[in-house]
Order: structure tokens, then C-alpha cells, then sequence
């Protein structure tokens, strides 16, 4: 079983959506995390991530730690849910590509744009405006990143478009992203369980 270890409202919250779409069983284990936004609470000493942060996971006693190398591992893990290409798939290299560029591009922007940087660092909104060009693109050439199959890749860029969408431009093809994203039966069950304690899921 895989067992999650989760603060509620954070970025581990999308590891639940990425569960539910695995439909393989599960288990949340709540750990508390420091947040400096909001100067509350503390490392759980309990939790395995290397920096006491969120999303971990272990598996078959294997500890995996953040957002794209969990991603990558279970998605690899249960291919039967059809969210990756596999070895050998000619897609295999965009997929990569797009979990990488998440990580390298799309947050940074993100954050960035949170941040009021863009006014005072013209490279900075350079950098937003390449990302936002690029996911416009790859959405007017389908409903999900990768054109028609929903993948992994959805999981972290639409969770950040949808957790933080302030942060990106009025655009009708974001929006429509973000609400198919909130609608897949998987990220409504997600959402409820978000904040549960003890859960565990055996579907």
C-alpha cells in the first residue's frame, strides 16, 4: 500500500488527486509542517521526508520525496491507470519534459507572479510570459497538456493553476482548464478528502 504523508492545504494535497486517479489503495498519514507564509506550526518529527516537508510517500519500502519525483514514481508504478507513456513510447520524452518544465518553469513564474517580481525583474517576466505562452499552446492543441490523454503531467499543473490562479492572466483556455481539471470525479474526491485524518483508501 502506498501511504501518503500529508498536511492539509499543501502542495501533498495533489498526491490525493494523483491517488484517486491511480485508484490503487492508499493511506493518508497527517504530519505537520512548517509554513512561513502564515509563521505556524513545526517539522513533524514522524515524517520521513528528508526536510520534514510535504508530499512524501513510501511504497514496498521505498521512500519517494516531492511533488515530480512522486509523480514520475507512481505513476510509472500503475501504469494500468493510463497517466504515462510508457519506456519506449514515442510521448515518453513530452511527458518528461513536461514534469521537468513544472519544476524548472511553470512554479518559479508562479511564484514570481505571487511575489509582485514581475514589475521589478524584466528577465523574471520574460521567463512568465514564455510559460504562459507555452501552456496556451499546448491547450489549444487539446484538453490536457499532452493533447487528448489525460496524464500525470495534468496533475501538477493544473493543481497549481487551480491552487493558485491569481497568479496567472485572465484567459479563457486557463480557465477551462482548471474547471475540467475540478471536474474529473478523482480531484472532487480528492478535495473531500483533503483535510480527513486516518484515512485510508482501498479501492
Amino acid at each position: 500500500m502506498v501511504i501518503l504523508y500529508h498536511a492539509p492545504q499543501s502542495r501533498s494535497s495533489r498526491m490525493i488527486w494523483l491517488l484517486e486517479e491511480l485508484e490503487t489503495p492508499y493511506e493518508i498519514r497527517l504530519v505537520t509542517i512548517f509554513r512561513p507564509n502564515m509563521g505556524t506550526g513545526s517539522p513533524d518529527p514522524t515524517n520521513p521526508h528528508p526536510d520534514k516537508r510535504v508530499p512524501a510517500i513510501t511504497h514496498n519500502g521505498t521512500l519517494v520525496a516531492e511533488s515530480v519525483a512522486i509523480v514520475l514514481y507512481l505513476t510509472d508504478a500503475f501504469p494500468d491507470a493510463g497517466l504515462v507513456p510508457a519506456v519506449g513510447d514515442t510521448r515518453r520524452g513530452e511527458y518528461l519534459t513536461w514534469l521537468a518544465w513544472y519544476a524548472a518553469a511553470l512554479e518559479p513564474a508562479m511564484v514570481a507572479s505571487m511575489n509582485g517580481e514581475l514589475t521589478t525583474s524584466p528577465m523574471k517576466q520574460r521567463d512568465y510570459d514564455a510559460v504562459i505562452k507555452r501552456l496556451e499552446g499546448a491547450l489549444a492543441r487539446g484538453p490536457w497538456i499532452m493533447g487528448d490523454a489525460f496524464s500525470g503531467a495534468d496533475i501538477l499543473i493544473g493543481s497549481a493553476i487551480n491552487f493558485a490562479r491569481a497568479a496567472f492572466p485572465e484567459s479563457a483556455a486557463l480557465d477551462a482548464y482548471a474547471a475540467r481539471c475540478k471536474a474529473r470525479p478523482a480531484m472532487v474526491r480528492a478535495t473531500e478528502l483533503d483535510e480527513a485524518s486516518g484515512v485510508q483508501r482501498t479501492t
